[in-house]
Formats: structure tokens, sequence, C-alpha cells
């Protein structure tokens, strides 16, 4: 469970209903169903416009991703790929091929059976750059529907509160409802900034870390296995991928990789 995304939802919530109630007046004041339903459910009703069903309708299962910690083994790689090179190096790069399909990482894996299989450097960058440029093409299309949620709910806002305004200037004899009414109509300008700065522009921030880091994991393993491939000394291969990590990490795992 993502911590850090449970915080900033809670949070959020949190400092709007304190600076209400800390301004005179109730949480209940900026609930208002009718504002949810113009706001929340218009702005993803445009989103049928302008993506495909099953992203529009998927969309929801990608945010959960957003609770979620994923490891992509940066630091696992680094220990895994040396002891795959100084294996190499002994035995020569034939000698991989056993225990191949034991490895989880399925992106390693097939870099290692592209070297084994007898591929060229460059053969084996084009076809895993290749693999990496579509599994990140997936993840941005995920993310573009969230930021564009995030680009529609302010409009949609300024729609409901144009149709509460409407609404008030058709009662104008009512004098003593003009302020609650115009309470109400402002509620939908309030949920599409929310909607935006609140909720899908930062989850979809939280998506575009999560691709950051995968690609750096599996540039990682492409960097390692081409090391491999040319024949270089694994603690040449261990200084490369160690300049992935970060100073932490690196520093808990140098000595243990970088063995003369």
């Amino acid at each position: 469970m993502d911590v850090a995304t449970i915080i900033g939802l809670f949070g959020g919530v949190a400092m709007v209903i304190i600076g209400v109630i800390s301004g005179g007046g109730r949480a209940g004041d900026i609930w208002n169903l009718a504002s949810i339903f113009v706001t929340v459910g218009g702005s993803y009703c445009a989103l049928f416009i302008a993506f495909p069903l099953n992203e529009v309708l998927g969309v929801w299962k990608i945010m959960g991703r957003c609770f979620k910690v994923f490891d992509y083994g940066e630091k696992s790689t680094v220990q895994n790929m040396v002891a795959l090179s100084e294996k190499a190096r002994r035995e020569g790069i034939l000698a991989l091929e056993e225990g191949l399909d034991d490895l989880d990482d399925k992106f390693l894996r097939e870099g290692l059976r592209l070297m084994v299989d007898g591929h060229d450097g460059t053969a084996i960058r084009a076809i895993m750059e290749n693999e990496m440029s579509q599994c990140e093409k997936r993840h941005m299309e995920w993310a573009g529907v969230l930021i564009q949620w995030a680009g529609y709910a302010p409009g949609w806002g300024m729609l409901g509160t144009v149709i509460g305004l409407i609404g008030m200037l058709n009662n104008l004899e009512d004098k003593s409802a003009l302020g609650p009414n115009m309470a109400v109509a402002l509620i939908t300008t309030l949920y599409g900034c929310m909607i935006a700065n609140w909720l899908f522009g930062p989850l979809s921030n939280k998506l575009l870390a999560q691709n950051a880091r995968e690609m750096n994991a599996k540039d990682m393993v492409l960097e390692g296995v081409l090391s491999i491939q040319t024949g270089d000394n694994p603690r040449i291969l261990a200084t490369k991928l160690l300049t992935y990590l970060d100073p932490v990490t690196r520093k808990a795992i140098s000595s243990e990789v970088l063995k003369d």
C-alpha cells in the first residue's frame, strides 16, 4: 500500500474542511450531490468522446496502481547481472541458458534469450528498446486519460456554476435565497478545481513516476545484457549499473558487487 497516496487523499480533504470550518462555515456547506453529478459525471462522460471505450472504462483499474508500491528490483538487477557476467566469463555465454526459464524478470529473460541465441548487440538493443518503447507508450496512454480528465474537470465545474447562476437569476424575486443559491452554484467550481489539483492531476503524476522507475530498471537490464554480450569485465558492468541507483542504495551494495 502506498502510504503517500493515502496521506495525500485524506490530507487534501482534511485541509479543505479545516479551511471551511476555520472560516466560520460548516463541512456540510461544501457538499452538494447535484454538483458532483455535473462536475465528476460530466467530465467523465467527456472522456468517452476523447478516448476509446476500453481506456475510459479501464481507467478505474489503472488508478488502483497509485495505491500500490512497486519494487522494480534495481538492486537485485545489479547483483544478478554481475553474477551472470561472472558465469558467462567462466563458462561461456551459452551456459546462461541453464536456468533461464526460472528468472522472474521477463524482460531480462528475453534479453538473455536473444544473447544465447547468438544475436549481435545491435539486434538485441533494437528489439529490447522497441519493447521498452511500446511499454512506455501504453503507460503514457493511461496517464494521458487522467491528465485529460484533470483538464476537463475545471471546465465542467464552471459549466455547473453557470447552470446554478441561471437558476438563481430565474428566481430573483426570492432575495433571501440569492446567497445560498450562489454558494451552491460556486461549489461546482470548487469540485472542478479539487478534481484537477487534488485527485486526477496528482494521480497521473504518480503513474508517470512509476513509469520512469520501470523504464530505468529496464534500461539497467538492457545495459547489463549488452555488457555481458560484449564480454565486459564484471567489475566494469557493476560500475555501469551502479550509476542507475540512488546514492543510498549504491553505497549499500557497491562493496558487494565491486569485487577485485
